[in-house]
């Protein structure tokens, strides 16, 4: 039950922190923003909010700096909009999903030449023995050579 607690206020606290962030937080250090996901720790005492920025690397410098500023205000209004007797802690931390990502299809297209080159290779290629290495019943009118 707990867990479903925690999931809940996640999701929650995702949703107030993405709108503050489009409509109250008007610094202007703050970059395209987008808040991928939030976790909770087992006591809600602490939230942990992953975000992605587009941009370059001073893009994201300064949007954290901007969020780490903004701190304060996003943990008040989680604060009044949950209700909760704690408010749990914020932590940013900046998501490394599209680097990863990136990472990941620069690997499949290597991968996806090397398979090419590996097909054109063989598309010249020819059996060392027979096409078939297999033995197979004598088909109709040929007698079983075997011992």
């Amino acid at each position: 039950m707990s867990s479903d607690r925690v999931r809940r206020i996640a999701d929650r606290i995702k949703v107030i922190v993405a709108e503050m962030l489009e409509r109250r937080i008007k610094d202007p250090r703050l970059g395209f923003v987008t808040v991928t996901d939030v976790r909770v720790s087992g006591d809600t005492q602490h939230a942990t909010v992953f975000y992605t920025v587009m941009g370059d690397d001073a893009d994201r410098a300064s949007t954290e700096a901007a969020l780490r500023s903004a701190a304060g205000l996003l943990r008040s209004e989680v604060g009044k909009q949950l209700g909760m007797r704690h408010t749990p802690t914020l932590e940013f931390v900046l998501d490394a999903l599209p680097e990863s990502a990136a990472h990941i299809d620069e690997l499949l297209a290597r991968v996806r030449a090397s398979d090419a080159e590996v097909a054109a290779a063989a598309a010249d290629a020819q059996y060392a023995g027979d096409a078939d290495p297999y033995r197979s019943p004598p088909s109709e009118g040929e007698e079983d050579s075997t011992p």
